[in-house]
């Protein structure tokens, strides 16, 4: 359920907010058991979508680090040959 909860920190380009809202859903969706909320639940799941993204959003730019930015197409070429092997 959380495959797409990815790192999103220290990467070039930057996290995008649709990387970051797509990481905040997959972690609702996980704390609260559901992929889709009953009716009347559907505005505070959709709230603490946001709220979990703004969070994100303010920890992913306020961490500092010494280590040299990573590039996305690299690092998704590194985790396809893990899977590879892994898998065959």
């Amino acid at each position: 359920m959380c495959r797409n909860i990815r790192p999103l920190f220290n990467f070039e380009p930057p996290a995008t907010e649709d990387e970051i809202l797509a990481a905040a859903l997959q972690y609702v969706r996980k704390v609260s058991g559901t992929r889709k909320p009953a009716g009347k639940n559907v505005a505070v799941f959709d709230r603490a979508v946001v709220d979990i993204a703004k969070a994100t959003r303010a920890l992913v730019h306020s961490l500092e680090t010494a280590a040299p930015p990573k590039n996305r197409d690299e690092e998704a070429a590194k985790g396809r040959a893990r899977s590879v092997k892994r898998y065959g």
